[in-house]
């Protein structure tokens, strides 16, 4: 089954506050992200989803923030929203540390979706 997304964002940033606001309207049929198909027979129309992040600087090289993407359940499955919360740290302007908690809930009847994540990246 195929299908196609639509939709509209918007990223707004605070300089004067070090916020960083973005939302996004989603008119979706996707099952898990489409990675389970697009609608089922019996929810076939599209649905309308949100999707925000919001991010916050506390330093020049410190920022915290979180995540939130709603999901339509098609397949009856039990799809859950899908949220996380992260911080990243920038020791130099080469190195940055990211540490984050994601709650993707329940994903194809797998329950407990959940863990946590810590990334190093360096750049040249």
């Amino acid at each position: 089954m195929e299908g196609t997304d639509f939709y509209v964002s918007a990223t707004k940033l605070v300089l004067s506050h070090s916020l960083l606001a973005s939302g996004t309207l989603r008119l979706t049929k996707a099952n898990q992200n489409g990675l389970l198909g697009f609608g089922s027979a019996a929810q076939p129309d599209y649905g309308l989803q949100f999707e925000g992040s919001l991010a916050y600087q506390l330093s020049r090289r410190f920022a915290v923030g979180a995540e939130y993407r709603s999901k339509p359940d098609n397949l009856g499955l039990g799809e859950d929203d899908w949220m996380d919360v992260f911080a990243a740290y920038a020791p130099t302007d080469f190195l940055t540390l990211t540490a984050a908690y994601a709650d993707l809930g329940s994903i194809a009847t797998f329950g407990d979706q959940r863990g946590a994540f810590l990334q190093a990246q360096l750049a040249f």
